[in-house]
C-alpha cells in the first residue's frame, strides 16, 4: 500500500482553517465528500469523533491521524492538511497538532484500515518529512514530498 492509493489531490488542504479537533477533523472529512469520495459525511465525521472519544488520535510529535469507518464508502480514502497554528488535539505527548492525516475506510476493510494507520504512521514518525510536510506551501508539494520518501 501506498499513500498515493488512499490520498488524492483534491483532498488536501494547506493550510487548514480550524482551530479545534472537532474543526479539523470535519475539515478533513468535508474534503473527501467534496471530492465525491463519500456519500455520507454525517455518518463518517460521526465514526471519527466516537473513535477521539476512547483515545486521542494525537499520536505525538505534532502530528494526528484520526480515522473512521462508514458501510457506504466504497474504498478507502484519505484527506490531509496543515495547519498553520498548533491544535490542541489531546495528544499522547500533550503536543499540539499541526500535521492530520484522515483515514477513511469501509465498514469490512479492517485489514487494510490497519495498514493504512500503520503506513501513515510510520511515515510521519519521521522527523525529516514533518519538517518538509510543515513547511510545504500547496497540495502538490505535499504530493512530491510523499512520493520521494515511498
Amino acid at each position: 500500500m501506498k499513500i498515493n492509493e488512499i490520498l488524492e489531490r483534491n483532498c488536501i488542504k494547506v493550510p487548514l482553517n480550524g482551530a479545534t479537533k472537532e474543526e479539523i477533523i470535519s475539515e478533513l472529512v468535508a474534503l473527501m465528500a467534496g471530492a465525491g469520495l463519500i456519500e455520507n459525511q454525517p455518518d463518517l465525521l460521526r465514526s471519527a469523533m466516537e473513535r477521539e472519544g476512547l483515545m486521542s488520535t494525537g499520536i505525538g510529535k505534532g502530528v494526528a491521524i484520526p480515522h473512521g469507518r462508514t458501510k457506504e464508502l466504497k474504498k478507502m480514502a484519505g484527506a490531509f492538511g496543515i495547519s498553520r497554528q498548533p491544535v490542541d488535539f489531546g495528544s499522547l505527548d500533550d503536543q499540539p497538532v499541526q500535521i492530520f492525516f484522515f483515514v477513511a475506510t469501509p465498514q469490512n476493510f479492517i485489514a487494510d484500515h490497519v495498514k493504512a494507520l500503520a503506513l501513515v504512521s510510520r511515515l510521519l514518525n519521521r522527523d525529516q518529512i514533518r519538517e518538509q510536510l510543515v513547511k510545504a506551501a500547496n497540495a502538490d508539494e505535499v504530493l512530491k514530498i510523499f512520493s520521494q520518501v515511498e
